[in-house]
């Protein structure tokens, strides 16, 4: 069991006490108001949009089981506390019209093969390149920040149709991309 900090309890209670989320099935629940607290911005409410509550199952008891979480940044990776994930931003170079982060995401799909979770939260173009490959993942988290291709590339996830925890507008970014891996990893499972 994962003790709480009394700060974070106080802002939970607070984020509930503004916002209702009691109808949301558990597991969308507890990515909703972690993204929320970790990015106190009340709007995602109607912004963030999961594939489905048995896919966020999937990718909870897949996270538990050990399944590799690979990141487009280091400060995605650092805000995952509570394993090591597989990030190769620091090794990539752009190349062959491949910008940094999307070779990246490359390398890493060589390394890690199908059936991880893929957590993006910062550049579009890694988003693009994940949906490019054949890395069946257990989910995508994609909510790549920016005003340049981070809105189409969350689009063209959803059109996909792979299981992911996304978002409509520009904003998204590390904070939002790990508080959904951590939700993942901290929510008690049936």
């Amino acid at each position: 069991m994962r003790m709480i900090h009394p700060i974070e309890a106080r802002s939970y209670d607070v984020l509930r006490a503004r916002v209702d989320t009691t109808a949301l099935p558990a597991l969308t629940r507890a990515v909703l108001e972690r993204v929320i607290h970790a990015s106190a911005d009340i709007g995602y409410l109607d912004d963030l949009l999961v594939s489905g509550e048995a896919d966020l199952a999937v990718a909870a008891r897949a996270l538990r089981a050990g399944a590799p979480v690979v990141t487009d940044a280091r400060m995605v990776a650092a805000g995952i506390t509570s394993i090591t994930c597989v990030c190769r931003i620091g090794d990539a170079l752009a190349h062959d019209g491949l910008t940094r982060s999307a070779a990246a995401i490359r390398m890493a799909y060589e390394e890690v093969g199908a059936g991880a979770v893929w957590a993006i939260g910062n550049a579009p173009t890694a988003l693009e390149e994940l949906l490019r490959l054949d890395a069946r993942p257990v989910l995508v988290v994609g909510v790549p920040v920016g005003f340049i291709g981070a809105v189409e590339a969350k689009r063209a996830l959803r059109e996909r149709g792979l299981p992911s925890v996304t978002n409509l507008s520009e904003k998204g970014g590390s904070a939002v991309a790990a508080a959904v891996v951590n939700a993942l990893l901290y929510a008690e499972l049936s």
